[in-house]
């Protein structure tokens, strides 16, 4: 087993200067931003977007997930968001988009053309090493991993699923037998990032 990297504190500025420093050299590179369900991946990756403009292109892993008839044929639907409810073998080819409304993924809808220079992808499970998800970890150039309090990061969930119109209880209910599931698992493979940040 590796070695789990030090965590270090950082704000969102660090974070977009280091974005700028890993494409300094000029050529395309890959960073994968991962962390439990309720981290601030998107947080991230939208002040990357917004500070690197056509320097970076996001593709992100939500819009990977499996429709949800795949899912219910598979008897998996209220497992959504489990390793095993992803399209690998997608992700490692085309960049699709996942729509919150309708709950589902546009397929190619992200153009990533070969003259952006940094190719930042996030997800839950880009360290992963099972289930064709170690093909993953070699396509990326660094992987940084957001750590955030358990308690903290629940919160976050459980205010996100009320504002999509979930009851109090169905949130809660979900939040802490569903994303806590795939945290659990998440969490198990932060010793595979390169760097471990903690927002302040």
């Amino acid at each position: 087993m590796s070695e789990q990297p030090p965590v270090i504190p950082a704000t969102l500025a660090d974070l977009v200067w280091r974005a700028r420093a890993l494409v300094g050299a000029g050529e395309r590179r890959v960073l994968g931003i991962v962390g439990a369900p309720g981290a601030g991946k998107s947080t991230v990756c939208a002040a990357l977007e917004e500070q690197l403009g056509d320097g970076a292109v996001i593709v992100g892993m939500d819009g990977f997930h499996l429709d949800n008839p795949v899912l219910e044929a598979r008897a998996r639907r209220q497992a959504k968001g489990a390793p095993d409810t992803v399209d690998v073998p997608g992700y490692v080819t085309y960049a699709p988009r996942f729509d919150r409304e309708i709950e589902t993924s546009v397929g190619s809808a992200v153009p990533v053309v070969n003259t952006i220079p940094l190719v930042v992808t996030e997800g839950l499970y880009l360290l992963h090493d099972d289930g064709g998800w170690e093909q993953v970890r070699p396509l990326q150039d660094e992987v940084w991993y957001l750590e955030v309090p358990t308690e903290e990061r629940q919160r976050r969930l459980i205010g996100r699923r009320i504002g999509h119109g979930d009851s109090v209880a169905d949130a809660t209910d979900w939040v802490l037998r569903v994303d806590q599931a795939n945290a659990d698992v998440v969490e198990a493979s932060k010793r595979n990032a390169d760097h471990i940040f903690q927002l302040s």
